[in-house]
């Protein structure tokens, strides 16, 4: 027999405090919320505005991730177009080391602030965190490598489409599709079991 949740409304006094930044970010979240919510008679539960801010810093971290990867691919493509190395797979070798870049700091900020997987592992074994990443590398070598490098290749071969252009382009579907994996499958496992851990410590 299952047992519901009880329902916990969401208060401007349950808002972290201990980042002045990611505070000010909550407070306009909560009170955007709140807003929409009372146009349909609803009260904004503490699991739905922190469903939502799990997207919000979500979002946060791959917009960065995706300045990190973006930066690094036009630096690597300027190099090598600057001294001819490989002009005919010059891009794509930029998008590799964009990857490489990206995954690893993707990886940590994913990891440590937004499904709080860092706190979970503290006192277990050195390592255990190495799961998590091999399920996201695998996610991001998908998204990355075949969808993303197969994009490419579409839209510089046959749409010839500046090489600077087309990654900007590969974000309307790479972006999405990394949330979705990383959200239900990268990280799903361990989430799902935090959550029913720490709803009996409540009990």
């Amino acid at each position: 027999m299952s047992i519901s949740r009880p329902r916990v409304i969401m208060t401007k006094a349950d808002i972290n405090k201990d980042n002045k930044i990611w505070y000010l970010i909550s407070l306009i979240c909560f009170y955007i919320l709140r807003f929409f919510f009372g146009l349909f008679h609803k009260e904004l539960t503490k699991k739905s505005f922190d469903a939502f801010m799990q997207f919000v810093k979500f979002g946060i971290v791959g917009l960065s991730n995706t300045i990190i990867s973006y930066v690094t691919y036009t630096i690597s493509l300027y190099l090598f177009q600057e001294n001819n190395v490989l002009p005919n797979i010059d891009y794509l070798i930029s998008s590799v080391v964009g990857f490489i870049f990206s995954i690893i700091w993707s990886f940590y900020w994913n990891y440590k602030k937004v499904f709080n997987h860092n706190e979970v592992h503290a006192e277990k074994k050195r390592g255990s965190w190495i799961p998590e990443f091999i399920k996201m590398l695998i996610s991001y070598a998908f998204t990355g490598f075949i969808v993303g490098n197969g994009l490419l290749i579409l839209w510089v071969r046959v749409a010839k489409i500046s090489k600077y252009i087309a990654p900007l382009i590969n974000l309307i579907i790479i972006i999405p599709l990394n949330f979705v994996i990383n959200k239900f499958w990268a990280f799903k496992k361990t989430s799902d079991r935090d959550n029913k851990k720490n709803y009996r410590h409540m009990r």
